[in-house]
């Protein structure tokens, strides 16, 4: 049976590769970023799919964007199973040589807006008394890495309200679940200017993703194995010990 999917970011990326492959599958989808008239991959589903596809407009640093997006999304197929939110901004930064304005706007977008959508979303849900709402986080959630602030902090207080969330949006049935990656070869990361260990292809990153939505019991979707293992050793270690190897990694 076609799933109704709200699937915010999803003009490059992995959100782009995501509703491809959503598409594929025969799901219905309204696909959001902040200017989908702008998105020529957006536009290019759009006519492939003209049936299945609604493209919707959303600024997720506006209350009101959001509040206007999320009430056209759940008319738009006569409700939703799924509102995902893949929405991302990310720099490399240094406390040396960054500004408040770059560690605001990841804030704003990678936390805060999620939080936005999320508010929005869960009294639609529990007027249809279920859904599926799934966050797009990282696995740079579960330790701080040097240069990485500014975009895991933000991560880490994203995993952290989902971890808040999840009692309280089961017992009104809906699901919740949060995607920990690592490395995906994007737009985003291709600032990076060091080695990404087991950096994944979009299409691979997305196939492990729809894997994980087939199971909406389990909070987490995680991979790849090795780098969130290290990392999750890094959470578990005496501060000591993680950052004697954290250390290693300034430039």
């Amino acid at each position: 049976m076609p799933l109704r999917v709200w699937l915010i970011g999803a003009s490059s990326g992995i959100g782009f590769a995501l509703a491809k492959l959503l598409l594929l599958k025969g799901h219905k989808l309204i696909l959001s970023s902040r200017d989908t008239a702008a998105s020529e991959n957006l536009q290019a589903l759009k006519i492939q799919y003209r049936e299945r596809v609604i493209l919707q407009s959303v600024d997720v640093r506006e209350s009101e964007s959001v509040s206007l997006a999320v009430h056209r999304a759940f008319e738009a197929f006569g409700g939703l199973d799924i509102c995902m939110y893949n929405a991302a901004v990310y720099e490399n930064t240094s406390i040396w040589d960054s500004d408040i304005q770059e560690w605001e706007r990841m804030n704003e977008i990678n936390y805060v807006g999620a939080v936005r959508v999320a508010l929005e979303v869960v009294s639609h849900f529990e007027k249809q008394g279920r859904g599926h709402l799934v966050f797009n986080a990282s696995v740079s959630s579960y330790f701080g890495l040097p240069y990485g602030g500014a975009y895991s902090a933000p991560k880490a207080a994203l995993l952290n309200f989902c971890e808040s969330m999840y009692p309280e949006l089961k017992s009104k049935g809906i699901y919740l679940q949060v995607i920990n990656h690592g490395f995906v070869k994007t737009r985003l990361t291709e600032k990076n200017e060091f080695t990404m260990p087991q950096l994944l292809s979009p299409k691979e990153a997305t196939h492990s993703i729809y894997k994980g939505l087939q199971k909406p019991q389990r909070f987490e979707i995680r991979f790849p194995w090795m780098l969130s293992r290290f990392l999750r050793l890094l959470q578990m270690m005496p501060y000591s010990w993680s950052f004697s190897i954290t250390q290693r990694l300034l430039k």
